[in-house]
C-alpha cells in the first residue's frame, strides 16, 4: 500500500510539469515530508469547462481543462453519508477497483495523478536483523520492528502517481455553498515485484508521461484498457533506509528522508 508519501512542489513547478492550464489553488503550500491520509494533497486532473462565448455570440461549449486543484486525502465516494469513510480509502487495488462500488465510477470517468517526491513503506525486521541493525526503539532491544523505507528516483524526477478522485456534498449544505463539495482522492496500488516485494506486497501505480493525456481523459476511447497504461512504482527506483521518526505524524522536514546511517548495507536498488 502507500500510506505516505513526501510533496516538495509548489503548484507553479506542477503546472508547468505537467502542462495545466488553470490552478484552483490559493496561497503557497508548504513541502510536506510527511503526507499522511486526511491532509490536502495536489492533484492534476482534467475537467470539461464552459467556454464564455461562440462566434455568434453565444453560449460556448464545454472544453476539456487540466486543472491543479487541492484535495484531500482518503477517497469518499459521491454515495457515503459522511466523509469518515475516506479515512479507509487512501489506496484502490487497481486489480479490482474498475469494478469495485467505492471506485467504479471514479474509474471510469473521475482520474488524476498525484505529484511525489517519494513514497514511504515499511519492511518487517525479525529480532535477529533488529538487534544487529538498530534503526528504532524496538531495535535497541532486539525486538522485531517495522523499518521504514524512502523509495524514490535515484534522480529525484517527479512520480505521478495514478489516482482516483471523487467529490462528495455534504447534505446539510446548499447546493451551491462552495464548502458544500469536499474533493478527495486515492492512490492506485498494484502487487510489487522484484525487490520491492520483500519491502511490502503493494506498490503504487505510476503514470508515465506519454500516457497523461488518456489517463486523464473523462472520456476515453471504448476500447482503452486504463490499466495497461500504468507502471509499478518498483522499476528504476532507490529504496532507502530512514529513520522512524516518519513514524509520527507530527514529524516533518527533509530529515525525514535522510538515510539512515545505522543501517548502512540496507539500500535497495529496484530493477
Amino acid at each position: 500500500m502507500c500510506g505516505r508519501y513526501v510533496a516538495v512542489h509548489s503548484p507553479r513547478e506542477l503546472a508547468k510539469e505537467f502542462d495545466v492550464v488553470r490552478i484552483t489553488v490559493e496561497g503557497s503550500m508548504e513541502p510536506d515530508y510527511n503526507v499522511a491520509p486526511t491532509k490536502p494533497v495536489l492533484a492534476v486532473l482534467t475537467r470539461e469547462r464552459r467556454a464564455e462565448t461562440d462566434e455568434e455570440g453565444g453560449e460556448g461549449a464545454r472544453v476539456p481543462e487540466r486543472q491543479l486543484r487541492m484535495l484531500r486525502w482518503g477517497l469518499v465516494p459521491s454515495w457515503a453519508k459522511d466523509p469518515s469513510i475516506g479515512n479507509r480509502l487512501i489506496n484502490a487495488r487497481v486489480e479490482t477497483a474498475p469494478d469495485k462500488p467505492s471506485f467504479r465510477k471514479a474509474f471510469a470517468k473521475r482520474r488524476c495523478i498525484l505529484p511525489a517526491l517519494g513514497f514511504y513503506e515499511w519492511e518487517q525486521v525479525g529480532a535477529e536483523d533488529a538487534a544487529e541493525e538498530g534503526g528504532g526503539k524496538g531495535a535497541k532491544a532486539g525486538k522485531p520492528y517495522k523499518q521504514p523505507y524512502f523509495i524514490h528516483r535515484p534522480d529525484d524526477a517527479t512520480l505521478a502517481m495514478a489516482g482516483l478522485y471523487e467529490l462528495w456534498r455534504d447534505p446539510e449544505r446548499e447546493r451551491e455553498d462552495p464548502d458544500a463539495w469536499l474533493w478527495s482522492a486515492t492512490v492506485l496500488t498494484t502487487q510489487a515485484t522484484d525487490e520491492a516485494g520483500r519491502i511490502h506486497d503493494r506498490a503504487p501505480l505510476l503514470v508515465p508521461a506519454e500516457a497523461y493525456d488518456a489517463w486523464l481523459d473523462p472520456e476515453p476511447p471504448e476500447d482503452t484498457d486504463l490499466r495497461e497504461l500504468l507502471v509499478p512504482a518498483t522499476t528504476g527506483m532507490r529504496a532507502d533506509p530512514v529513520s522512524t521518526a516518519v513514524n509520527n505524524v507530527r514529524n516533518n522536514g527533509p530529515q525525514l528522508i535522510q538515510p539512515a546511517l545505522e543501517v548502512p548495507d540496507r539500500p535497495v536498488e529496484l530493477r
